[in-house]
């Protein structure tokens, strides 16, 4: 008995120095197994065990091999069980999980260890060697201010996947389950809660073919009084939507303002490494002839005022819709108003192929202004040194512009910050979605032109989410509003980051023809008793994917995503059960 105190004494000591450090990739603890201390909200295990800012898990160390005992081990995997680096996390056996556990439990017994607080809760990855199948094994300590009162053990099986509902797990088999295991409590109330969550907007499947997406909406939907398993989520539940939107999916009604803004970072680029990288033309005209042809039937028509500039570029613009084809951004975005600059920008960003293109034909606009041909009308609001000079020659001969070095870059990137900025003004202020006190860090040119540039992409970042969940979900005016100032005070505050997923409540009336007829990605039930932090779960989830990334499951599916198009959806089941002991 003593060799084993003195083994949980040694495993706690080493926890207790790893939970004083800052998270770490891994460290060795015996020959085989690695423990590594990691956020509690990327791990695998938090919506079992949730509330932890860090937590250990133990695993079999990686065995990272180069070269030619790589190749040699990868034909005698299966023989010697040698873990590759590209495998991933590897399990342990189950015994040796249950001796980890017991250790952690040991060391919490004040009447067996030292009383140096509670440890942060240890999981085991497991190799489903037994016969339930176990994935994992976990334990967390119940204690009261500092002192440890008794500990939770978890042990989480999972099976699947499978279409066949009679094998799966029922609600009352899930209730006696729970019963049996915590019959102290059988006179306090059980409570039943469900969990789905939904897809309504990603990667979809066209005629057994996925189309892939970075982008994504889901649900998650909680409620209670669960009444059969995979029940749809009631219009009583309460509901959030995840919004993760990926700038410049094809499908986006913002993909051709996707491209503009490209264009705009291009020439941001090449002001920055002195090196540009041209976009293919989307125009079969060069840009010198282009703009050459513009500036002659200005001068030919004396088409100056701002209604009649107008008409002419919305000619241009219906030529375009019928090239690209008509794009539901259009109705939202295009803009009527656009002054001399903005339809030199227009063009120019379509066709221009290299720095001379660039020259050339701010050359040919500058030489138009200065021989007094023309007088454009150009927004007076706009913070181009090109605009700001071009003004100046209404009332006085214009002055030299200079368009050596980097200059003509500058000039461009000039009129399309100011361009793309109205634009966008345009969409979220005609909706009625913000004001421009709210827009203020996002328009202000009192930072430099490459500042300006990212928040310019993070105000079309914040379109792409307005523009799908209008478009493609059909949110109504107010939580489109709110959404619009979450993700404004977001961007504000944080830097750029695509990846960032934005969290909006949500009435499940207004979502319901999105998901009632769909099957859930995953679902769940929950039956609990007592009281935080004595508290007890039996959790079950069903899901299209695993629940695990240590097990590679036997499946007939070509992948582990559940077919669509199929009436019966195969799922992953899996049992999570907690059981609790009191330190005497």
């Amino acid at each position: 008995m003593s060799a084993v105190i003195t083994k949980a004494r040694t495993f706690s000591s080493i926890l207790r120095s790893l939970q004083k450090d800052p998270p770490i990739e891994s460290n060795p603890y015996e020959e085989e197994i690695q423990i590594l201390k990691i956020c509690g909200e990327d791990s695998g295990v938090s919506s079992w065990c949730p509330g932890h800012r860090s937590i250990f898990i133990c695993e079999k160390t990686v065995v990272k091999l180069d070269g030619d005992e790589a190749d040699k081990s990868s034909c005698s995997e299966n023989e010697d069980n040698v873990s590759l680096g590209n495998l991933g996390p590897q399990p342990v056996s189950i015994m040796k999980a249950r001796q980890l556990l017991s250790w952690y439990t040991m060391s919490q017994n004040q009447k067996l260890s030292e009383d140096d607080g509670p440890l942060d809760p240890l999981w085991v990855r497991c190799d489903m060697s037994d016969l339930a199948g176990t994935s994992w094994l976990g334990a967390e300590t119940v204690h009261l201010a500092n002192k440890v009162t008794g500990v939770k053990l978890y042990s989480v099986t999972c099976k699947g996947p499978s279409v066949e509902r009679r094998s799966s797990i029922t609600l009352d088999d899930l209730k006696q389950e729970h019963k049996k295991r915590h019959h102290p409590f059988s006179g306090l109330q059980v409570a039943i809660k469900g969990n789905a969550l939904y897809n309504l907007f990603g990667s979809t499947v066209v005629e057994n073919t996925t189309i892939e997406s970075q982008s994504s909406v889901t649900v998650d939907f909680k409620w209670s009084h669960v009444e059969s398993i995979l029940e749809t989520p009631p219009l009583s539940s309460k509901a959030t939507l995840n919004i993760k939107i990926t700038s410049g999916e094809m499908r986006s009604p913002m993909f051709q303002k996707y491209r503009e803004l490209e264009f705009l970072q291009l020439l941001a680029a090449g002001l920055r490494t002195g090196e540009t990288e041209w976009m293919e033309p989307l125009e079969t005209t060069s840009a010198v002839e282009l703009i050459k042809t513009y500036l002659e039937e200005l001068e030919n028509t004396g088409k100056t005022l701002p209604d009649q500039t107008a008409k002419s570029e919305t000619v241009k613009t219906e030529a375009a819709k019928t090239e690209l084809g008509a794009s539901i951004f259009d109705a939202f975005m295009e803009r009527e108003n656009l002054d001399f600059l903005e339809q030199i920008w227009v063009r120019m960003r379509k066709s221009v192929t290299s720095y001379q293109d660039v020259h050339d034909c701010l050359k040919l606009v500058m030489d138009s202004l200065s021989y007094g041909d023309l007088k454009p009308w150009i927004h007076r609001d706009g913070n181009s040194s090109l605009g700001k000079v071009f003004l100046q020659s209404y009332q006085q001969p214009m002055d030299h512009v200079s368009l050596t070095g980097l200059a003509p870059i500058t000039m461009l990137l000039e009129v399309g910050l100011d361009k793309m900025r109205k634009d966008y003004i345009n969409y979220l202020i005609g909706n009625e979605l913000t004001t421009l006190n709210h827009l203020s860090y996002y328009l202000s040119i009192e930072v430099e032109l490459q500042e300006q540039v990212i928040r310019l992409r993070k105000l079309h970042h914040l379109l792409e989410i307005m523009v799908t969940c209008s478009t493609f979900l059909g949110l109504p005016f107010d939580r489109l509003f709110r959404l619009t100032q979450s993700c404004l005070q977001y961007f504000r505050t944080s830097p750029y980051n695509e990846d960032h997923e934005f969290q909006l409540p949500i009435t499940p009336a207004l979502i319901s023809h999105l998901y009632q007829k769909e099957h859930p990605v995953v679902w769940g039930v929950e039956v609990s008793s007592g009281h935080s932090p004595r508290e007890v779960k039996t959790i079950l989830q069903l899901s299209e994917k695993p629940l695990v990334d240590h097990i590679v499951f036997d499946t007939d599916y070509t992948n582990t995503t559940v077919n669509r198009d199929s009436e019966e959806p195969a799922y992953f089941s899996t049992v999570v059960c907690c059981s609790l002991v009191t330190f005497a």
